[in-house]
């Protein structure tokens, strides 16, 4: 009988394990039970916070960039370059992360960081750019990574406008002649797993403000701002996919940087290598923190096993939790499920017990599927 080969292929279990963690993890219980098994670790992402890990574990060089935090404040962020080929994650620069407990500021959150971040990587030689947008803190259309790129937005008295969406309103011209040349050349991908327009009931404000601590006022204010924004800068492109993602840094990239959308994680597995490792595998083992509804929408575990599925090796998943039932799953590619709810059902239990629970997890797998 062949030697199984198993592809792990997952994301991190938000708030417990990273992607890496989580391969390292699954390979021990795997081992364990069988301990030949061939396992190859491919630790995935989807465009959002992890891309530049994943990136990193992939053969990239991880480098670090001093850049503008969300709230104005300096904050170190990582990108990774491999060759001419560079990832660099919005929320390494502008995320959420970067909030003390309990502050938000969506009224004023610059993704200033991201342009310089953006920057870095044209310094570091860059021709190709692989931007990942998500788990931002932001709601400014881009504006402060456009302004930091060269950009100028100015109010009805020629002086430029404050930080942050809220601002916005205040706009009366915008001058990209000063943009950064070299971003002309570069071949600038926008990686997310959301292609919401950038304003209305599907937008940026109203999907995602809450999250970054938006009342219902600031929520209508900051749509009202971003729609006149867009009036100035081009409100057709305001309705593409991934215009309103992260913030709206997605219509910032697409208007005036040149860049193309493209789902997160299809742009990932590209650049991680995905396919050669996929053609070496018997089997494929997936997952994230919670496998629920948004997961069916261009989450990196639908990714995966569709593409397993596609080269005809089959896919099971780990998860934190489970809210999917047996015919979604079916759907979605993946074989089976593996819950560490399952195995303990209280959830703080779970996240703090995380590797140890995963690893029993991969035992199961390897009983029923290689063993």
């Amino acid at each position: 009988m062949e030697t199984p080969h198993v592809l792990v292929a997952a994301d991190k279990f938000k708030g417990s394990l990273t992607a890496v963690q989580v391969a390292e993890r699954v390979t021990a219980g795997l081992r364990r039970v069988v301990p030949g098994v061939r396992v190859e670790a491919l630790p995935v992402a989807d465009g959002g916070d992890g891309t530049v890990a994943a990136a990193v574990a992939a053969g990239f060089e991880r480098r670090e960039a001093r850049v503008t935090g969300p709230l104005g404040t300096p904050v170190t962020a990582a990108y990774a370059v491999r060759d001419t080929t560079a990832v660099v994650e919005m929320a390494e620069a502008s995320g959420l992360q970067h909030l003390p407990a309990g502050e938000f500021a969506p009224l004023t959150a610059t993704t200033y960081g991201s342009g310089e971040l953006l920057a870095a990587a044209l310094d570091a030689g860059a021709r190709t750019i692989v931007f990942g947008v998500g788990g931002s803190a932001t709601t400014d259309g881009g504006a402060g990574m456009l302004a930091a790129l060269g950009a100028r937005f100015l109010d009805g008295d020629g002086k430029p406008v404050g930080p942050g969406g809220g601002a916005l309103a205040e706009l009366a011209e915008a001058d990209l002649s000063g943009l950064d040349p070299r971003i002309a050349d570069v071949d600038l991908i926008l990686a997310s797993d959301v292609d919401n327009p950038l304003t209305g009931p599907k937008g940026a404000p109203e999907v995602y403000g809450r999250q970054k601590g938006a009342t219902e006022d600031d929520i209508a204010v900051l749509d009202a701002a971003l729609v006149h924004y867009a009036s100035v800068l081009g409100p057709e492109t305001a309705e593409l996919p991934g215009a309103g993602a992260a913030g709206g840094i997605g219509y910032g990239a697409l208007v005036a940087l040149g860049a193309r959308f493209r789902p997160g994680i299809e742009v990932m597995l590209d650049v991680l290598g995905f396919a050669p490792a996929l053609a070496r595998a018997t089997l494929v083992v997936t997952g994230e923190g919670s496998l629920d509804e948004q997961t069916l929408h261009g989450k990196a575990p639908a990714g995966v096993a569709a593409a397993a599925r596609a080269a005809g090796v089959e896919a099971v998943a780990v998860c934190g939790r489970l809210a999917l039932p047996p015919e979604a799953l079916g759907k979605a590619c993946i074989r089976r499920a593996y819950a560490l709810t399952d195995l303990e059902p209280d959830p703080a239990v779970c996240m703090a017990q995380a590797g140890p629970l995963l690893e029993r997890a991969a035992e199961a797998i390897a009983r029923d599927f290689l063993s």
